[in-house]
This record gives C-alpha cells, structure tokens and sequence, in this order.
C-alpha cells in the first residue's frame, strides 16, 4: 500500500506564492519521477511539472518562470508557485512512479488540493 497526500492548497491574491507538498508513505522501493498535475472545472488534468529522481525537471509552458518543483527528500516534492493568475485555480494532485517494495512500478495519485487564485 501507497500513499501520496498533499497539503498547502489556499485561497489566494493574484500575484501571491503559495508552496504545495506532497509525501509519499507505505511500501515504497524507490521513487522514480514526480510530478504535479492540476485540473480545472470542466477542464481536463493536465501536467504541470515532472521531476526525475536525477533532478531533471519539466514544466508546461504556462507556469514556465513561475512553478519551481523540487524534491525535498526522496519521497516527498514540493511546487512553490509564485505570480498566481486566476487561471491557474485548479485542484492540484500529486503523483509518483514508484517502485513497490517487492513489486511492480506503479504510478499512484494523491487526493489533491485546491488552489483558488481571486482576481
């Protein structure tokens, strides 16, 4: 058993930050990428920033210079999201490739958090 729980999602000014992390638990092996993943009302999830346990990251073009994702130890990623617009409210989710302890390699989600962005 897996578990990945976010937390820090908030109401916030345009233009705030605002820091999400996220820790995984349970029979983790390793951990391979990490990743943060948003989804809008009525609007597909999409990826908004990848982090390989090497260190290399990816990010959407719409918070490129904005969303820095980092690993903060090997199971748990954070996102500091900084200049927030109002179209970046959506519930963010956590998600990670992971090696189970004696088993296979799994991609598990967390339950996610809400991030409202007021104009």
């Amino acid at each position: 058993q897996v578990r990945l729980v976010e937390s820090g999602g908030d109401l916030v000014q345009a233009g705030k930050s605002l820091r999400l992390s996220c820790v995984g638990s349970g029979s983790i092996f390793s951990i391979n990428a990490m990743s943060w993943y948003r989804q809008a009302p009525g609007k597909q999830r999409e990826l908004v920033a990848t982090i390989t346990s090497g260190g290399s990251t990816n990010y959407a073009d719409s918070v490129k210079g904005r969303f820095t994702i980092s690993r903060d130890n090997t199971n748990t990623v954070s996102l500091q999201m900084s200049s927030l617009k109002p179209e970046d409210k959506a519930v963010y989710f956590c998600s990670a490739t992971v090696v189970v302890t004696r088993g296979p390699t799994i991609q598990y989600w967390g339950q996610g958090t809400q991030v409202t962005v007021s104009s």
